[in-house]
């Protein structure tokens, strides 16, 4: 039971407190600040065993937390050196009063977090693993586990993220008005990727992709209850969330095998999360700019909200002419020409995949081609199937991709 409440509580506090004491401190203290938080679970761990979980464990986590954090820069020559004579007043007034941990304080200070992190400064992946790590309050077995990779890497990526925040000196604020547009856009990119890492993990482990996906949803939540940052695109990344969370259920089946979208039982599908994601894609049209957000929130709201192939496929296929203008990754290339081929045929969908060879090195265009054959020639649909397979990474996409070969064995 301890271990169960000491999990929940980790994951959704771990994180508002390394914002906190790093708002009160600087980043440059965010290793010391994760140390302190880290020290006050496993405190709760051992007193907790002893003597039963408390009344209300959140306000316990936050009283040591508090305490620890008092201690250690109080016996640090830093803290009367520097910190003290400028800050002394502040530090007893503020810091360690309860209110430092107040809703507001923790909103305000997530937030400032979260622009610290996603500065263009930090790069790629490291980025990522920072965002994990400090924003979502994930350990490094998880992290390691959600990029295929050891614990030794993430350490590194975590080092190098964090001595470039030291080195330039990155500031726990938001950016005044002439950059907060320029820099929400990098903040956006963040969650879009971390709600992404989730949603199409290839790691079988479920808790860990739904909860990538729940985390990434709350930040985007949080940039909405903000003025400076509850714009069109940020609700339009909103919407795209809820749509694509409101699926869970329905992607797997008993047997833990991927279910495609086309094959989902749409009464699993959480309604609660599809009306949520309505709620903000009405918010997104508020502007005049379309972002890609916007385009693929369109797209996620028909497969919701429209049965009926004749009324839904023309309408995603606009999106994704229109998506592929301002984004022509290869996942956007493939599904338009899957779009295509719902609405104008396999023929027409087969002359669209002459056009692009930067997504001939994917299993999924193959995995394309084969379905574009199985309406033309049995025999290609076959060979790229089987291609596609030689492609494959994942478990998931390896078993269907294999059923589909099984599949045409006993057809002519």
């Amino acid at each position: 039971m301890e271990h169960d409440v000491l999990t929940r509580l980790f994951r959704s506090e771990f994180s508002k407190m390394v914002a906190v004491i790093s708002r009160s401190f600087g980043l440059e203290h965010l290793e010391t600040a994760e140390d302190i938080v880290s020290e006050t679970f496993m405190l709760a761990t051992e007193n907790w065993q002893k003597n039963g979980i408390p009344e209300n464990p959140q306000a316990w986590l936050y009283t040591v937390a508090k305490n620890k954090t008092h201690r250690y820069f109080k016996r640090k020559t830093i803290f009367s050196q520097k910190v003290a004579p400028a800050f002394q007043q502040q530090i007893e007034s503020t810091v360690f009063q309860d209110e430092n941990f107040s809703t507001q304080n923790i909103r305000d200070s997530r937030l400032q977090m979260m622009f610290a992190i996603c500065n263009p400064v930090i790069a790629g992946e490291a980025q990522i693993a920072l965002a994990l790590r400090v924003l979502c309050g994930f350990g490094i077995d998880e992290i390691a586990e959600a990029f295929f990779t050891t614990k030794e890497t993430i350490n590194k990526r975590l080092y190098r993220a964090k001595e470039k925040l030291r080195a330039e000196q990155i500031q726990m604020e938001l950016p005044g008005n002439r950059d907060i547009n320029k820099r929400l856009n990098v903040v956006l990119h963040i969650l879009y990727l971390l709600f992404n890492e989730g949603y199409y993990s290839t790691t079988g482990n479920q808790v860990l992709r739904k909860d990538l996906c729940s985390e990434a949803l709350q930040l985007a939540v949080l940039l909405t209850e903000f003025e400076s940052t509850n714009l069109p695109k940020t609700n339009a990344l909103v919407a795209l969330m809820c749509y694509h969370s409101s699926r869970f259920p329905a992607r797997e089946n008993a047997a833990n095998g991927a279910v495609t979208l086309d094959e989902q039982e749409r009464h699993l599908w959480d309604r609660d999360l599809i009306k949520a994601g309505s709620f903000y894609l009405s918010k997104a049209a508020e502007g005049n700019e379309i972002t890609s957000y916007h385009l693929e929130a369109r797209i996620a709201f028909c497969h919701a909200e429209l049965t009926a192939d004749k009324e839904k496929w023309p309408e995603i296929l606009k999106a994704y002419d229109m998506l592929i203008e301002i984004n022509n990754s290869p996942g956007v290339i493939i599904n338009r020409i899957y779009a295509i081929y719902r609405v104008h045929g396999a023929m027409a969908a087969l002359e669209e995949t002459d056009k692009y060879y930067n997504v001939r090195d994917s299993h999924y265009y193959y995995t394309l081609l084969g379905e574009l054959y199985l309406h033309v020639d049995k025999e290609k649909a076959r060979s790229n199937f089987l291609r596609a397979l030689s492609l494959a990474r994942s478990a998931h996409d390896k078993q269907m991709l294999q059923y589909k070969i099984d599949r045409l064995k006993g057809e002519p």
